[in-house]
């Protein structure tokens, strides 16, 4: 009898565990027969799930956004404390994930980043967390803090 395999969740699983090698290695460092070594697959079967290094980075990028909007700050928290709790549910891997969007993004010209819909995906998805703690109207300005307060205590070894 053929083995049946839930296609979905098996290229969900894929991209779960891509994405781990993507943070090690960076997007540069990755290639389809790198990562389809890590996996335990063939090259063939890895492209069989995604066609291209771009379409598995971008299934990676949905499972590690999927994971953001499932980690939501306790509800009886303040706004203050939900935006801590959001900055320390982002800081662990925070290094690791900027590396790889800058190693992601070199080369590309601002138009191409505004149409890549990895980015975009990326970028909403921050966007929503923070407009649901704060509102719309500063969810931009908040987001820049966040970002800026993540991005100077790993400058400054905190």
């Amino acid at each position: 009898m053929p083995k049946i395999v839930d296609h979905d969740a098996h290229s969900q699983d894929l991209a779960r565990r891509a994405a781990e090698y993507f943070s090690h290695h960076g997007y540069a460092g990755s290639s389809m027969r790198k990562i389809a070594a890590h996996l335990g697959l063939s090259k063939s079967a890895l492209y069989h799930y995604f066609p291209t290094k771009e379409a598995l980075f971008l299934a990676c990028t949905h499972q590690v956004m999927g994971s953001l909007t499932a980690l939501i700050p306790a509800p009886d928290a303040t706004q203050a404390q939900k935006l801590a709790q959001l900055k320390d549910m982002l800081k662990p891997g925070f290094a690791r994930e900027m590396a790889l969007i800058f190693d992601y993004l070199r080369g590309k010209s601002a138009e191409e980043i505004a149409a890549d819909e990895a980015m975009q995906l990326a970028l909403s998805t921050y966007r929503r967390a923070v407009a649901d703690i704060v509102g719309e109207d500063v969810a931009e300005t908040a987001l820049a803090q966040l970002l800026g307060t993540l991005l100077l205590d790993f400058m400054s070894g905190r």
